[in-house]
């Protein structure tokens, strides 16, 4: 279970339950929460949640203290500006993959999902706080086009969660944010700000 506040629990509630079927580490328990939260008309239910979780996110990063932003714990060695970054570039991949799809638009030729790529380790904070808006416009965007088409097959590939549909991946995107939720909270706690 993510160390989750209510407020969080309230505004994310369909992220969270997803979430919390991956945390039991069984891979249907999170297929079927995507399925079952995911479908038709999820989209425009679905993105303020996403926003909810950018916001914690952002917060997060606003709150540490300059020096933390360079500590690792993000994922592996990676420092908080990466794993920010990395979230980033993720949600938004995640939700143009699903828009390109739900549109007919999604290339043939996609090669599979690479996961674990890092966002610049040198980003400032403005840098990794622009990086992070930039993609919740994106993902508003996208949820747009996959707005009734949620149960449409995606062809993208993950070598974790494999192929989802187009609804599927909007909410997973959230899911993978809530993961790094957990690692900035635990950053922020070893390294308080000290004023």
């Amino acid at each position: 279970m993510i160390p989750a506040d209510d407020d969080l629990r309230g505004a994310a509630p369909d992220v969270i339950a997803a979430h919390d079927a991956l945390v039991r580490d069984r891979p249907m328990d999170l297929r079927r929460a995507l399925r079952r939260r995911a479908g038709t008309d999820s989209a425009g239910r679905i993105v303020p949640q996403l926003d909810a979780i950018a916001v914690v996110i952002a917060d997060l990063v606003r709150s540490m203290p300059d020096r933390t932003l360079r500590q690792p714990g993000g994922e592996g060695d990676w420092n908080v500006a990466q794993a920010v970054g990395h979230v980033a570039v993720s949600r938004s991949g995640v939700a143009l993959a699903a828009s390109l799809a739900a549109t007919g638009r999604f290339p043939a030729d996609a090669p599979p999902v690479v996961p674990g790529i890092p966002g610049p380790a040198d980003a400032s904070r403005d840098d990794v706080l622009r990086r992070l808006e930039a993609s919740r416009r994106l993902v508003a965007r996208a949820a747009r086009s996959i707005a009734g088409h949620e149960s449409d097959p995606c062809p993208l590939e993950h070598p974790f969660v494999g192929r989802l549909r187009c609804g599927e991946w909007l909410l997973f995107s959230g899911v993978h944010d809530l993961m790094h939720v957990e690692q900035l909270r635990a950053i922020a706690a070893r390294f308080p700000d000290p004023s």
